[in-house]
């Protein structure tokens, strides 16, 4: 089941609903009662995108290339936007992204919502082999009534390096979905995210994290913020497979809840099978410091400034884990943004 099968058929029972364990706080059955029309082709220029790059992939309400392909031994920085440019119009659409042996690819990834009320799945199947290092840095920003879905199947080699980092705002829904095999054998994997919600938008990030072989090492990370009515939505599970023995796999969620009507539903999960491994998550829903708070009043801070502020610097261990300077700069900034703390 998933939203881009039912977008193909027509077929509203192929949309995931609460009844499915893994859907339960994204129901998609009972919030969509009838699809939209198909996005049509659109042209045109679009500006420019969050992320600066010599090359650049773009894929318009679903249409774009199908696939993206790194050669043994190159080293490239490519930044792909995804745009749904149509209202109340539903696409979906899928890149194969390959990254050969030896080779580098830092993927600079931005989905952006030009229009209201569309409805788009975006699915990636990204390979690395042996010895190639990815690292995705993904800026969704969704018009707050659309419905969308991000998913990401990645397969890591011995000895790959697999790292992303997801920034999102939300939507009236919206899943971005990751689910890595990693084969142990040296490879590393790094899965962080921040959300930042607010009005009634909704977001899930989701991730499950497959280690099959000796040695392997995932370190995940995210923060999250939810004001005024939003829920945000973690779901983390690391599965240690049989035979998987020297597995170092650690897994963190934290959040901040500004308002009385804001949700956080958080369920990480680790699930093992082996006996010598190395394996921990952590999990925390708050409130900001008071006491924080108090002391920057105190000393002049208007009580919204020393909000952001100390909002920005939560959130700011994941931005400062990006390994790419600009995107780095890109993220912080749209922290920044995000908060109302933009100049």
């Amino acid at each position: 089941m998933s939203l881009a099968t039912a977008i193909k058929t027509g077929d509203l029972t192929q949309l995931p609903s609460r009844r499915d364990e893994d859907w339960r706080w994204t129901d998609l059955r009972g919030l969509i009662r009838a699809l939209p029309s198909g996005s049509p082709t659109v042209e045109g220029d679009f500006g420019d995108g969050p992320f600066a790059a010599d090359e650049i992939l773009t894929i318009v309400n679903g249409r774009g290339p199908a696939a993206l392909v790194v050669a043994a031994g190159q080293s490239r920085v490519v930044a792909l936007r995804v745009i749904a440019a149509t209202e109340a119009t539903a696409h979906a659409a899928k890149l194969t992204v390959t990254v050969g042996e030896g080779a580098r690819l830092t993927l600079l990834e931005s989905h952006e919502g030009r229009a209201a009320r569309y409805l788009t799945q975006t699915d990636l199947d990204i390979t690395l082999a042996e010895g190639a290092s990815l690292e995705r840095i993904v800026l969704v920003a969704d018009d707050a009534e659309a419905v969308t879905i991000v998913d990401a199947a990645v397969a890591v080699a011995a000895g790959a390096h697999y790292a992303q980092t997801l920034l999102t705002s939300g939507a009236r829904r919206q899943r971005i979905e990751t689910r890595v095999s990693h084969p142990g054998q040296g490879a590393t994997a790094r899965l962080d995210g921040a959300y930042l919600l607010q009005d009634q938008r909704h977001a899930d990030t989701t991730s499950v994290v497959t280690h099959a072989g000796l040695g392997g090492v995932t370190s995940q990370l995210t923060k999250g913020v939810v004001d005024d009515q939003a829920r945000g939505v973690f779901q983390g599970r690391i599965v240690v497979e049989g035979g998987a023995d020297q597995t170092d796999a650690r897994m963190g969620h934290h959040a901040l809840i500004l308002s009385d009507k804001a949700e956080i539903d958080a369920k990480p999960e680790l699930l093992i099978f082996a006996d010598d491994v190395q394996c921990a998550h952590g999990n925390t829903v708050g409130a900001l410091d008071e006491n924080a708070l108090f002391y920057a009043q105190q000393r002049g801070m208007p009580y919204e400034t020393a909000r952001a502020l100390l909002t920005e610097a939560f959130v700011g261990e994941v931005v400062d884990r990006i390994e790419h300077e600009g995107a780095r700069a890109v993220a912080a900034a749209w922290v920044a943004e995000q908060l109302g703390r933009a100049e």
